[in-house]
This record gives C-alpha cells, structure tokens and sequence, in this order.
C-alpha cells in the first residue's frame, strides 16, 4: 500500500456516531473527511445525507469512491473549516443537522514519509496539510531564533522551546535543515530522551510547527463559528482533539457559547440558561476505552467533547474572547 492510500482509523467512532445519533432525512457535515470512516459509518447507519470537506487534496480519490457507492446521499468539496459557510451556499443548504471534526494530522499524512509530519521516519520536511505555499523546511530555515522559541511553546507547550530554538538555529548555520529526521535528531539534542518519557521528545516541536504552518487554532475556531451558524435546532457539533491546546479551544468555545464566562469554571455548566446560550455543552470529555487505545495507540490521547443546538442567536466572539489571543 503505498504512501497516498495509507487507511485512517477513526478515534471515538461509536461514540461520536453514538452522539450525532443519525436519522433518515437529515444532513450531516464531516468536516474532516479523510479516508472516509465518520461518513461510511453514518452513510451505513440510516438513509440519511452527508457532505464532507477536506484541505488534504490526497483524499479526493476516496472521496470519489464514495460517490459511486453512495450518489446523491454524499457530496464532497475540497476545502477548509473557515470555509464551511461558503460550501453550504455553494451546495444551497442553509441547515446542518450535526457536525463532526476530528482535529489534527490522520494516521495516512503521519504514515507517509513523503508528506514529512512524523519524527520516526525519513522524508522531506513538509508538513502541509493542504496547498499551502510554505513548507516546514522553508520556514525552519528562516524565522528568526526568539520567534522560533516563541511557536514551540505557544503551540506546542514546550518548555524547552528556547533551548531548542537554539540549537536548531545553529545547526542551520553549517547545514540546511531539509529532512525530518534531521530536525527530530536536533531536538533530542537539546531534550535528551529519559528512560520515563512516555512521548519522544521532538513530538512537541513537531506537533508546534504543524500546528503554526497550517494556522489550525484559527482554522478550528473558524470551524466551530462556522458550524454553529448553521447548525439546526438540537443538533450536534462533535469535535475530536487530541492535543491539550486544541481541546482548550474547543472547550472554551463552548463553555462561552453556552452564556457563562470560560475563566471562572472548573467544570462545565450543568444547568444553562436557554435564553442567553446558543450551545449547550455535554457535561464532561469523552475519552477512548482501554480497549480502543490497547489496538489503536494514538487514540491514548483523543477526547470527544460535543454540544447542542438551541434556538437563541449565536454569541459573536473572538478567540481572543476565549484566552487565545497569542494565536490571533
């Protein structure tokens, strides 16, 4: 099997499937389509409708596999979260009866050397998700060191960060960082891996860079602005993440669409007031089995929070509104 059709399992499906909890009739948005598994399951669950979106144009092939199985009950288009309003307009749909996301690189662009996400593995420093212009290796050749140190712990919670900044730096000044495994052996320099590291050591900066270059904080708060517009009456928005940050945003966005101030909880709101909330979030995160985890282990991490359409107006806001004014 080669790099462009490496399968994607999907984390959380019964339980994400279990929440839309999917009728004949009604339409349903995957705004991470990938290699397909949120749609086939919905698609196979009753006679409903899907469309799917996906910023990878890798998976423009399955998608296609899709359309032959499945005609005018699948639609897909090649786009991005903040673009969602714009694929309903251009499909003429005004309403959505439940979304799902499921945030972050999918198992097929970290298997597949060439598309340079993964530190194991030798391959081109790309990491693009999309058609965007800049790549990784264009961009760690350039940024200046501080701005650098300033991404790796922004987005990726590396308190390391200027450590390896560094050191990265240096090491561009004798050589071009232009491979995957060269920037992963730069990073274990400057963070020695210690028998008790549950994670390698580059998952972080690797994880930052990724996060940066395809500007997926503001993508996913564009997605949920987005969803929630035209999200029916008591429908779902499902959203899978699986890294501490993006669950953050998530949570937050829900938390303030609900009518309560995000800074001030430590759980989610069990009662809420209809008339001030747009979103009513689910009480708690779900999180993978021990079953789940022990057969696919990048699951380990994964949490499903969702929340519920009301009737009242969406509260307009920005993600600095929600403690993310750094990623503005």
């Amino acid at each position: 099997m080669n790099g462009d059709t490496l399968e994607h399992t999907p984390v959380l499906l019964n339980e994400v499937i279990r929440t839309i909890n999917p009728q004949s009739g009604k339409l349903y948005f995957d705004a991470t389509f990938g290699w397909g598994g949120y749609t086939k399951k919905l698609l196979d669950s009753c006679a409903c409708q899907v469309i799917a979106i996906d910023q990878d144009p890798k998976v423009k092939s399955r998608a296609k596999e899709f359309k032959r199985e499945y005609g005018t009950r699948f639609n897909f288009i090649e786009s991005k979260f903040s673009e969602i309003c714009s694929v309903l307009k251009k499909l003429n749909t005004k309403k959505v009866d439940g979304f799902m996301f499921d945030i972050g690189v999918s198992s097929m662009q970290l298997d597949n050397p060439q598309r340079g996400f993964s530190f194991n593995k030798e391959g081109p420093l790309d990491m693009r998700m999309g058609n965007s212009e800049l790549t990784a290796e264009e961009f760690i050749n350039s940024v200046s060191e501080d701005e650098l140190a300033d991404i790796i712990y922004n987005y990726g919670d590396e308190r390391k960060s200027r450590k390896i900044a560094k050191l990265i730096v240096e090491h561009r000044k004798i050589n071009p960082i232009k491979t995957t495994l060269h920037l992963a052996d730069i990073v274990l320099k400057a963070n020695p891996k210690k028998n008790n590291h549950k994670k390698h050591p580059a998952t972080k900066t690797f994880q930052a860079i990724r996060i940066y270059l395809n500007d997926e904080f503001n993508e996913l708060f564009a997605g949920l602005t987005n969803a929630e517009q035209t999200l029916s009456e008591d429908g779902k928005i499902c959203v899978v993440t699986f890294h501490s940050l993006e669950d953050k945003i998530v949570k937050n966005y829900f938390y303030k669409s609900s009518g309560k101030d995000y800074s001030s909880y430590k759980n989610l709101p069990v009662e809420t007031n209809d008339s001030e909330a747009s979103l009513i979030p689910g009480k708690k995160a779900i999180k993978p089995s021990k079953e789940e985890i022990e057969t696919n282990i990048r699951a380990r991490s994964a949490k499903l929070r969702y929340a519920t359409r009301t009737s009242s107006l969406p509260n307009n806001f920005t993600l600095d509104d929600i403690g993310f004014r750094e990623f503005c």
